[in-house]
């Protein structure tokens, strides 16, 4: 009881913590931004400040751990399609600590946090704006251009997280644009974040596996690529 008592007071007090120090690190980043944009095209700097700021609440907040395991994976002269599940909003903050250069692929309302989602803008990820095929194609051009400039994105296959700890069934444009521009993925498996973040902050040991990346290959279409990357993310998790 007075565990539960302390984490409840502990999670009130992170979030107020959030909300208070997001106005700073926005100056921060925006100062960032206007003098490092004319020779950092594609912002790797914004973006490591921003995996910085994610990083600061996680050091201070002492019931989220965070493990990687296969680090060694990421080469970072290559441009990857990176694709993960998703349980959690926690899964974002977790994958920030890997400081890899990526830009996220993420929902439009993220965009309007006061601060936080005023950094995405900054920073140029991708915003996902679902129900017209207009919306997709503009998706794609986006994602398209980053990659061919060396950004990878960072997708969630899913569409929407997942209520158990295997994911959904995955949605194939992120291997559709891997077989476009012949790009690898980058399978990551997150395990221990859901119910990380369900109301106020709560205790767990999250991982993140990095696995092998996946070549696309003219016999595989990019559903089966989809369904084969999946399974060797279901196989981590259980793992």
């Amino acid at each position: 009881m007075l565990r539960h008592s302390f984490e409840t007071i502990l999670g009130i007090v992170f979030t107020l913590f959030i909300s208070i120090t997001s106005l700073p690190f926005f100056i921060l980043a925006l100062f960032i931004w206007i003098c490092s944009y004319p020779f950092d095209k594609r912002l790797v700097l914004l973006h490591q400040f921003t995996c910085f700021w994610s990083g600061f609440y996680l050091c201070l907040f002492p019931l989220w751990k965070i493990q990687h395991h296969g680090r060694d994976q990421i080469d970072p002269n290559q441009t990857y399609i990176y694709v993960s599940n998703h349980q959690s909003l926690v899964d974002i903050v977790a994958a920030f600590t890997l400081f890899s250069h990526f830009k996220w692929v993420s929902k439009g309302e993220l965009f309007s946090i006061p601060f936080i989602g005023w950094n995405m803008y900054l920073n140029h990820y991708v915003r996902l704006k679902r129900g017209k095929k207009s919306n997709t194609r503009r998706l794609y051009r986006a994602c398209e251009r980053h990659l061919k400039e060396g950004s990878s994105v960072f997708i969630f296959p899913e569409g929407n997280r997942s209520k158990t700890e295997h994911p959904r069934a995955f949605r194939e444009g992120a291997f559709v644009l891997a077989k476009r521009l012949n790009l690898p993925i980058l399978p990551i498996a997150i395990s221990g974040s859901r119910g990380a973040l369900s109301g106020l902050p709560k205790p767990a040991d999250i991982h993140l596996k990095i696995l092998p990346p996946v070549m696309p290959l003219d016999n595989v279409s990019s559903q089966e690529m989809a369904i084969m990357v999946r399974q060797k993310i279901i196989k981590a998790i259980d793992s």
